[in-house]
């Protein structure tokens, strides 16, 4: 069998992993320990974030063509790539967090919702809370001047009572 005909499948795979992506980030996993590198699939399957290492030529064909192809120069030496089809932030998020730990692993670059990062844009996203922690803050932050608002009403009932 041809060294193409063994490609195209992982070729395939990959592209249906950018297929609809919200986001993509590369990692330089050189380094890390068995147990820190079970630790960290488990927190991004957790997350709903795909991970896998694949061979940089691969993942330079599956992004041809695509907004993921922004990420082609920093496809040298080891890389994992973490890909999220749910939530936009999570990649970045929980591979920064668990890199506080670990020093040993490294963001690369990421694409999110089509805007490539660099290593430095991809710390910035990772701060950027969940979208069901941005909606939480949102509703509390309008609940608070309604139920403020029935405080007073009461009060103002009690002193004419």
């Amino acid at each position: 069998m041809a060294k193409v005909e063994l490609k195209q499948p992982i070729v395939a795979e990959i592209s249906e992993l950018f297929n609809g992506a919200k986001s993509a980030v590369l990692v330089d996993y050189r380094g890390l320990t068995v147990e820190q590198d079970t630790q960290l699939r488990k927190q991004l399957r957790e997350a709903g974030v795909t991970y896998k290492v694949y061979k940089n030529t691969m993942i330079r064909f599956a992004a041809k063509g695509t907004e993921f192809e922004a990420l082609e120069p920093h496809l040298e030496g080891p890389t994992a790539l973490a890909v999220s089809k749910e939530d936009a932030t999570a990649p970045a998020r929980v591979l920064a967090e668990f890199a506080k730990k670990a020093d040993k692993l490294e963001l690369k670059a990421g694409v999110v919702e089509g805007t490539y990062y660099d290593q430095k844009g991809i710390q910035v996203i990772a701060t950027i809370p969940s979208r069901e922690v941005l909606l939480g803050r949102l509703l509390g932050s309008m609940q608070s001047p309604i139920a403020n608002f029935a405080r007073v009403i009461k009060q103002i009932a009690e002193k004419e009572a």
